[in-house]
């Protein structure tokens, strides 16, 4: 899955988590720890992987389940020990949502193990010719319905982001506005 359905099904889950255990939508600040879980484990193993070459495919050391359960309950009690408990629950659901929705394919297709789940116990592939490239991944993904699944299930969360107030955006332009403008270079 690509980084739009990651956060498409991961604001989805969250949503749905506030809903039950707050009766609220997703807050701010928390959304935006969302997002940064949803991609946790591509912006640890995609570079490790395809770029430093320390790990043997970009679905391993940060999509195994033995890094990101443990890591989530750490995270959780950090920010529960601050008074944010809430963050921790979101890097959880942004984190673990994003390496099961990545192991769905080994519903439809035979070659698909979910290795990933248990790496290191469970061995996967390596490249066989080096890491692939993104044009080529993106241009592979364009034929598999799974794909396209990805845009409906981003229109969905976008509905529902709206619906509750864009949260995370004012957080955000906050941060933007404390950024010291570029000086002028002319």
């Amino acid at each position: 899955m690509w980084p739009l359905g990651h956060v498409a099904v991961a604001y989805l889950c969250y949503a749905l988590a506030t809903r039950v255990r707050l009766n609220a939508p997703p807050g701010g600040v928390a959304v935006i720890v969302l997002v940064f879980g949803s991609q946790f484990p591509d912006l640890l193993d995609k570079p490790l992987a395809w770029y430093v070459g320390v790990l043997p495919t970009g679905r391993t050391l940060g999509h195994s389940l033995l890094l990101l359960v443990p890591l989530s309950i750490a995270l959780y009690l950090l920010a529960r020990r601050h008074g944010r408990a809430e963050y921790g629950v979101a890097f959880a659901i942004g984190a673990l949502s994003h390496t099961i929705v990545d192991a769905l394919p080994i519903l439809w297709d035979p070659e698909e193990t979910g290795a990933h789940l248990l790496w290191p116990v469970t061995p996967v592939e390596p490249y066989e010719s080096g890491a692939p490239s993104v044009l080529e991944l993106f241009l592979e993904s364009l034929s598999d319905p799974y794909f396209v699944s990805e845009f409906v299930l981003a229109a969905i969360a976008f509905g529902y982001w709206r619906r509750h107030g864009y949260p995370g955006l004012e957080a955000v332009r906050g941060l933007l506005a404390r950024v010291p403008p570029v000086a002028d270079r002319s």
